[in-house]
């Protein structure tokens, strides 16, 4: 018998959080985070992180668990969610996996084995020198040289993937796009229930829009700036989130208050596009358009209603 697993994910601002409570609510589940940046303590509003007043007794894992010089990656990711699920499954719950990182939920629900390599040290430093002194597009191009599929799916900004995919060339003589495509077409190891959460493209904007202004209005600046003076460099994984990366080049003098929140803005709405093109191309899911919907009840309605036909 396949261990049972719902997942609820869509793009930023959709309203994962207050469904995925509901649905938890319902089925008698437990909360796992996979969103790359509320598992960092000390970044609560530039993430949208929730809080402990509106869990609503619903347990949650990897949200504010470690610090923001720490590393986290899709395998530490991995490693810390199928611990919790066991803790879950032996409590008689249900884990849902609830977030927008896509890559962290296929991971788990494909069982994705990542080549546990020697680590190169020299090579990473070597391509984290490069980077500093050419830039992220001229890494970015090295990326395409070797592997064009990997260039096309990885943002040049998004230097620590960069790495990895050569670094994974440079130790196994492998491109990782190729690597990635066979781990995804293994069989999942639960029985799971897939759903996307979308909506309107205009609403979907327009609640992005409304979430960075009401980030501002609760202390985004101040939050960045605290970080800043407490020696979190600007260089550091988790300061390359949405909403800190663009405070702190405020704080820089790079760009002015004005020109951070709109770029913020743009560049949320450029993000959300993203994570759609991605679970477009992820088999066996259930998409849920709000739009087609009345209310949210009905939303929790056609989700549970998913969840009674493939027996979870």
């Amino acid at each position: 018998m396949k261990k049972p697993l719902v997942i609820l994910t869509g793009p930023t601002a959709v309203g994962k959080t207050e469904l995925s409570i509901n649905l938890a609510k319902a089925i008698g589940g437990e909360i796992i985070s996979a969103d790359s940046m509320q598992v960092y303590k000390e970044m609560n509003i530039g993430t949208a992180k929730i809080m402990p007043e509106e869990m609503q007794g619903v347990p949650h894992y990897l949200v504010d668990e470690i610090s923001p010089d720490e590393d986290f990656h899709v395998v530490k990711f991995k490693e810390y969610a199928k611990s919790y699920m066991e803790q879950i499954y032996e409590k008689g719950k249900i884990p849902i996996i609830v977030g927008g990182t896509g890559f962290y939920i296929q991971a788990v629900l494909k069982d994705i084995s990542f080549d546990e390599n020697e680590e190169d040290k020299t090579y990473r430093e070597e391509l984290q020198n490069f980077a500093k002194e050419h830039g992220a597009k001229a890494l970015h191009d090295r990326l395409r040289e070797i592997d064009p599929e990997s260039a096309d799916s990885i943002h040049e900004n998004n230097i620590k993937r960069v790495i990895r995919a050569l670094e994974f060339y440079h130790l196994t003589g492998r491109k990782i796009s190729k690597h990635n495509e066979e781990e995804k077409e293994k069989e999942s190891p639960y029985n799971f229930a897939y759903f996307v959460l979308t909506n309107d493209r205009n609403v979907l904007y327009n609640r992005i829009d409304k979430r960075v202004d009401l980030m501002m209005e609760q202390g985004l600046l101040e939050e960045v700036t605290a970080l800043k003076n407490k020696g979190y460099s600007r260089d550091l994984v988790s300061m390359q989130g949405l909403g800190y990366k663009e405070i702190y080049a405020y704080l820089d003098g790079e760009i002015s208050l004005e020109e951070a929140v709109y770029i913020l803005k743009r560049d949320t709405r450029h993000f959300a596009k993203r994570q759609l093109t991605w679970f477009r191309r992820e088999k066996g899911v259930i998409w849920v358009d709000k739009s087609l919907f009345p209310n949210q009840e009905e939303v929790l309605s056609f989700c549970l209603e998913k969840i009674k036909e493939k027996d979870i």
